[in-house]
């Protein structure tokens, strides 16, 4: 296929795809530039292959080489503003972005229910990871801040914000649960709080030691300061193995967090919000229904503004 007639291809399909939904405002995390140099000096691209470009008949869109992190923010409609905010972190194992499949499609998801929505693109792919390297951790800490800063002009409770973090996105939110106070050398100290209120984890992972330990790790270890989680998981996931999400569920259940867990027998791994044809695809209606257990979304039918 000649190279124009690819693009026109990928052209229909995005059309095809796109959402009812779109962004509202984008900003970026670090206007004067990031607290640390990026450890690459490529531009960000796609690196998504024609082989892997659709998934569950659409298509995919991967980001890597992001050394200028931002928050896409997505709006509800007026009179569907449930008052309730959601940072969603994609997976990609660190290396890349998942970007629509693991972040903008579950901002419309949100965004459906009443939910302001903010997807987070983070820095990738960073050389070593917390403590050595925080710059994914503060990234994400500065994405609650500047969302809980907001709170008041985007009609949110800035006491129910909350993160969504998919297979790596999943071991950050962990990451930001655990460590909402770690303050950088090169990061100005800040009066707003970058704990979320809430967590709700898909296929986390890298939640346990290295080397096939179940003995979670000690950068994600739950404590009492963990907010209320949610997590989601198949059990033939080859990816994030089901062990490692067991140890951190029964680490949650020992700090007397509150927590709920939702393990399916097939889905494997990566999913999102695409559906298929196994009871995991419905995974959004139970985390619906755990805000509301949480009491973070009032009733199923959202909260008039």
């Amino acid at each position: 296929m000649k190279p124009r007639t690819m693009c026109h291809v990928l052209a229909v399909l995005l059309a095809a795809s796109t959402p009812l939904w779109s962004q509202n405002k984008t900003i970026d995390l670090w206007p004067d530039g990031n607290p640390q140099p990026t450890s690459f000096d490529k531009p960000e691209y796609d690196p998504t292959t024609d082989a892997d470009r659709l998934k569950a008949g659409k298509v995919t869109l991967r980001l890597t080489n992001v050394s200028r992190p931002t928050i896409s923010v997505y709006f509800p409609k007026v009179g569907q503003n449930a008052r309730v905010g959601v940072l969603v972190f994609p997976g990609g194992g660190y290396d890349h972005l998942a970007w629509n499949i693991e972040g903008t499609e579950a901002c419309e998801w949100l965004q459906s229910i009443g939910v302001t929505c903010a997807a987070v693109k983070y820095r990738v792919p960073e050389k070593g990871g917390f403590p050595e390297n925080p710059a994914d951790l503060e990234d994400v800490q500065q994405a609650v801040r500047i969302f809980r800063s907001h709170a008041s002009e985007w009609h949110v409770d800035p006491a129910r914000i909350g993160v969504v973090g998919f297979s790596a996105g999943g071991n950050l939110a962990a990451l930001l649960s655990r460590n909402f106070a770690y303050q950088g050398n090169k990061v100005p100290p800040s009066n707003l709080s970058a704990r979320p209120d809430f967590q709700i984890l898909l296929y986390p992972g890298g939640l346990t030691e290295r080397g096939g330990s179940i003995t979670v790790a000690e950068a994600v270890k739950p404590n009492k300061d963990v907010p209320p989680t949610l997590i989601v998981q198949a059990i033939n996931d080859p990816a994030s193995h089901v062990e490692s999400t067991l140890a951190y569920f029964i680490a949650l259940k020992n700090e007397g967090v509150t927590s709920e867990l939702h393990l399916f027998a097939e889905g494997g791994h990566g999913f999102g919000l695409r559906p298929t044809e196994l009871p995991i695809t419905h995974w959004t209606a139970l985390a619906e229904r755990w805000l509301i257990t949480i009491k973070v979304l009032q009733d199923s039918s959202v909260k008039k503004s």
